[in-house]
């Protein structure tokens, strides 16, 4: 009932549903024909059910140690725990893709469960572009990457997963990652939809923000989480690298952050109309390129699942045909979309085109170092590199004054503000600034690390001051401040939050600055000392795990004589996989980590000696801190009505009908 051969038919026959949910409704919107464009629905969640299907079977393959399984045999083992049985489905290229081919049709799902509000015709046409987008990623999951192709004669055993993907964090980090990319193929819908109908307002913008924001706080969440996968897995003591697929999931955050802003605008001034469309169509081109990237081996990566001219060929085509259709369709449509809204440059909605200017200079910059050592390669041969001196330099001038119009942007009104009376709700904000610029000063070495602390407590003060004002402190009774608290839509509390987490990884990254390490080789019972603590090497043990030997040590740590904790870190050897990692042991405080790795063994008997690595970083859990914060703040702003009901149907409907 769940074997490959039910779940590559399942495939199959998604594959079917896209294609029909894609040609169907585009040609009855075109012929205005209200039967066809009302199939859409129906195809869609019925693509859904048959790809949950398909997925539930390879699942079902991994738990039974279905060796007859070419993904099962690679990528799973009869002693691996069933945690990472399940998960593991995901942990390589075949089941990667297959399982963003269902956060596509869940996407698409979505739209037809929640978008009953929407006019029809445009329903329609959005999951029709759904459907594509789904039809091709199906079809090179059939042809190149197929997850249920057979081996025979099956092995008794399979070859394992890589150990280093045998943890939580990462197990659940590719599913919340793949949804912010592939939520974002939501908006690219309703921007392809636009250009077709060739109209662009205030109802379109309400339409698209909601989805925007959700791909958003998904997306957010799986940068945060593979993160802190970096940190206290690999054991280097860092938490971002500038891999160049790291870069890749960077990259669409940075383009979706402006596409959540601009879209603000359209819906309250029906401004930056092709602007956002644009922006629409490059953040899932750019998770669409990161795909590409990953799959066809170009980048060089510890995350890169595959290194096959095939599969790089067939990514390329598809993104030829997703992404240079759209911009063609954009380049012919888009002078028919004017702005109608006007505003001053000193008002709301130019801080939010300012804000859009420096996400998207950030983002060019990133796109370049991560681009142009590959390019080298291709076009002259030569090898270069590209890492995080070129980026730190490059980026954090250009996030100054990000930081900077952030907290100021609070304070603006819509369409034109007067300087003086802005700058008066801000002398409270500016002042604690200051009283952080200056502990900066105490605290932090060098003059970006001191800048952008003191701008992050910046912004942090100024998005309080703005909720503050709003709900009537200091100027109106007790009673009127529960009463506008209640009143206050929950997207201001939500962009208060946002705005607050940025400040708050801001200031983790910062205290990162100033992080210290040291790696020393002891014997048992020796002490060295880092940043005022004393670490001392106690035992040394082994002991078996599930699939894996480990060596474990005891670090005690003190602070001037006293304990503060004991360390327990490991280094593991995976036999089925002739691989050894290293498990990180933290101890924090929420303000600093204690952060140790035990590496090798050197001797023997009295003699032997290990080498550890001993990190001091200060504000560390900060930075992950900051992301829950800000993801947090897109739920809540998701969670007010006015962003969930969208605009009115019939309006919209009129509005449509006159196009």
């Amino acid at each position: 009932m769940f074997g490959p051969e039910q779940g590559h038919f399942a495939l199959a026959l998604a594959c079917v549903l896209a294609l029909v949910q894609f040609a169907v409704p585009l040609w009855g919107a075109s012929r205005r024909d209200a039967r066809l464009v009302g199939l859409a629905p129906y195809l869609a969640v019925s693509q859904l059910l048959a790809l949950g299907y398909s997925f539930l079977c390879l699942v079902m393959c991994a738990v039974s140690d279905d060796f007859s399984v070419q993904n099962v045999a690679a990528n799973s083992a009869v002693s691996k725990p069933l945690l990472y049985k399940i998960t593991g489905v995901w942990g390589n290229h075949e089941g990667s893709v297959l399982l963003w081919t269902l956060i596509l049709a869940v996407c698409g799902g979505a739209v037809s469960l929640f978008g009953r509000n929407l006019p029809d015709i445009l329903r329609g046409r959005v999951l029709a572009i759904l459907g594509g987008v789904s039809a091709g990623f199906q079809m090179f999951c059939l042809l190149t990457s197929d997850p249920f192709e057979r081996v025979f004669p099956a092995p008794m055993d399979g070859q394992g997963m890589n150990p280093l993907l045998q943890d939580p964090g990462l197990a659940f980090h590719p599913p919340i990652l793949y949804t912010g990319y592939v939520g974002f193929a939501v908006p690219f819908a309703f921007a392809v939809a636009a250009l077709i109908e060739g109209r662009v307002d205030a109802a379109w913008g309400r339409w698209v923000r909601p989805w925007a924001v959700a791909a958003w706080c998904f997306l957010t969440c799986g940068i945060a989480l593979g993160s802190w996968w970096s940190y206290y897995v690999l054991g280097w003591g860092g938490y971002w690298f500038w891999d160049p697929v790291e870069n890749a999931s960077l990259i669409p955050w940075l383009t979706g952050t402006a596409l959540v802003h601009s879209a603000i605008v359209v819906e309250k001034r029906e401004g930056l109309k092709i602007w956002t469309v644009l922006l629409a169509i490059a953040t899932f081109s750019f998770s669409l390129s990161g795909t590409f990237l990953v799959r066809s081996g170009i980048l060089n990566s510890v995350h890169a699942f595959a290194n096959d001219p095939a599969r790089g060929v067939f990514i390329l085509a598809l993104l030829a045909i997703v992404i240079g259709g759209s911009l063609a369709l954009f380049a012919w449509r888009a002078p028919s979309l004017t702005s109608t809204g006007l505003f001053s440059p000193v008002s709301r909605e130019g801080s939010l085109v300012l804000n859009n200017i420096l996400l998207c200079s950030i983002c060019a910059v990133v796109v370049t170092g991560t681009m142009y050592p590959p390019f080298m390669q291709l076009l002259a041969g030569r090898t270069i590199s590209v890492g995080k001196p070129f980026f730190d330099a490059a980026t954090i001038p250009l996030t100054l004054p990000l930081l900077l119009a952030m907290g100021i942007g609070t304070a603006l009104p819509w369409k034109r503000a007067q300087l003086a009376r802005t700058f008066s709700h801000l002398y409270a904000a500016a002042g604690i600034a200051a009283i952080g610029l200056a502990l900066c000063f105490w605290k932090l070495s060098g003059i970006l690390p001191i800048a952008c602390g003191a701008l992050a407590v910046w912004v942090i003060t100024a998005s309080v001051s703005d909720v503050l004002r709003r709900i009537g402190i200091g100027h109106t009774s007790a009673q009127g401040v529960w009463e506008r608290m209640k009143n206050l839509p929950r997207s201001s509390w939500g962009a208060a939050l946002a705005h607050i987490g940025a400040g708050i990884t801001i200031l983790g990254l910062c205290g990162m600055s100033q992080a210290e390490h040291a790696i020393v080789e002891v014997h048992i019972g020796e002490t060295r000392s880092l940043a005022g603590d004393d670490w001392t090497l106690l035992d040394v043990h082994d002991y078996i795990g599930p699939n894996y030997k480990a060596m474990q040590a005891d670090i005690a740590i003190r602070h001037n004589g006293k304990l503060v904790t004991i360390l327990h870190p490991e280094k593991r050897d995976f036999t089925t996989q002739s691989q050894t990692t290293t498990e990180v042991a933290i101890h924090t405080n929420f303000i600093t980590d204690l952060y140790g790795v035990v590496g090798d063994r050197h001797g023997t008997g009295k003699d032997t000696t290990y080498v550890l690595r001993l990190h001091r970083n200060p504000l560390a859990p900060w930075m992950w801190l900051g992301g829950l914060v800000m993801a947090i703040g897109g739920a809540f702003s998701l969670s007010d009505r006015r962003m969930r009901i969208g605009a009115p149907k019939r309006a919209a409907a009129r509005n449509m009908a006159r196009a």
